[in-house]
């Protein structure tokens, strides 16, 4: 199951072949130093030979007012080196927009007509020209407009050949549903990893599977957590978000380690990394699952890439469950002032 090919998009006759895993480029941009151009290319280089072709990029992913569109402007770089990846099955980018900047910080979401529209028309400058966002979503959801709304302005410029897919980010099951009945949703982005099951609980994991909308599971290696380099808060970057996070903070980082102790023991008995066994577990989850990685490095690209022939066992498959299950994570996904734009 782990090796299947996955699919973006409404079907039968809209779905994209994209292929198991994608691959999250926030994380060669929105960090204290940039990746430099060389290290990043060969980094989406790797993922793009290897026949996976979903890349998600963000129009604020970089820091401060002067790096804002360095996500955006790194993409523009690269298929200006490298034209080939412009070719039709080569590459499918999903960009997340909408957001409200202040001094280079994300502050909130703006779902009106003229903010998307404005949005929308940065992030196909930005990018130069040459790539079009295959898929547009709202970073979040903005609760003072009715997604309905949102959803008809979305309808109109994908009509308009702005992009060619709608998708959601941070959204309830609720709020899916609303959506989908205006136009059919190619994806939902959304954290899931071995320490993030809240989708199988609040009903976001049984509506997309009802409706066949591909769910973009974020962060699936728990930023960084789960690939067992991390053994204490002094381990992460000076200026790095994680910082902010509760689950990363020192009161809570020792409790939070205990899981990947125990999926260590099991990766060991494989052998596989406790990246590749996260991987392949999340795959197995779902047909419609496509986690998005996202080292800076192409060793850690290739190793993600490698998970996807990592087979698990029945037995196997339970042992993680039971671990993930059994967990008691301390924290929450974000902190108190982001969390408020979850769930959505």
């Amino acid at each position: 199951m782990s090796d299947e090919m996955r699919y973006v998009g409404y079907g039968p006759d809209n779905l994209v072949p994209v292929g198991p895993i994608g691959y999250g480029l926030m994380n060669l941009t929105w960090t204290p130093e940039e990746t430099p151009d060389a290290q990043a290319f060969k980094s989406i280089q790797t993922f793009l030979t290897s026949g996976n072709r979903f890349l998600n990029a963000g129009e604020f992913y970089g820091t401060g007012p002067d790096r804002t569109y360095s996500n955006l402007q790194l993409l523009s770089r690269f298929f200006d080196k490298f034209p080939e990846y412009l070719k039709e099955g080569k590459c499918f980018l999903s960009v997340k927009g909408a957001a409200i900047l202040k001094e280079g910080r994300i502050i909130g979401v703006n779902g009106s007509e003229d903010h998307l529209r404005r949005s929308v028309k940065i992030i196909n400058e930005k990018l130069g020209g040459k790539k079009k966002m295959d898929l547009f979503q709202m970073a979040r959801v903005d609760k003072n407009i009715e997604i309905e709304k949102v959803m008809e302005t979305l309808k109109t410029l994908k009509f308009e050949g702005c992009f060619s897919h709608i998708g959601l980010s941070e959204v309830s099951a609720l709020t899916i549903e609303r959506a989908h009945k205006v136009h059919p949703i190619s994806a939902v982005e959304i954290e899931y990893s071995p320490w993030s099951l809240d989708i199988e609980k609040n009903g976001v994991l049984e509506t997309c599977e009802r409706l066949g909308i591909p769910i973009i599971a974020y962060s699936p290696l728990g930023r960084g957590m789960l690939t067992g380099t991390l053994r204490s808060p002094s381990d992460i970057p000076k200026g790095d978000i994680r910082h902010d996070l509760d689950r990363f903070k020192p009161e809570n980082f020792a409790q939070n380690l205990k899981i990947v102790e125990k999926l260590k023991l099991i990766s060991d008995s494989k052998p596989c990394t406790i990246t590749q066994l996260c991987i392949s577990w999340i795959l197995n989850q779902s047909k419609l699952i496509i986690p998005i990685p996202g080292s800076r490095r192409p060793e850690g690209v290739q190793e993600s890439i490698e998970s996807i022939h990592v087979k698990l066992s029945g037995d196997e498959l339970s042992m993680v469950r039971k671990v993930v299950d059994e967990a008691e994570i301390k924290g929450g996904r974000y902190n108190d002032h982001m969390q408020a734009g979850l769930e959505g």
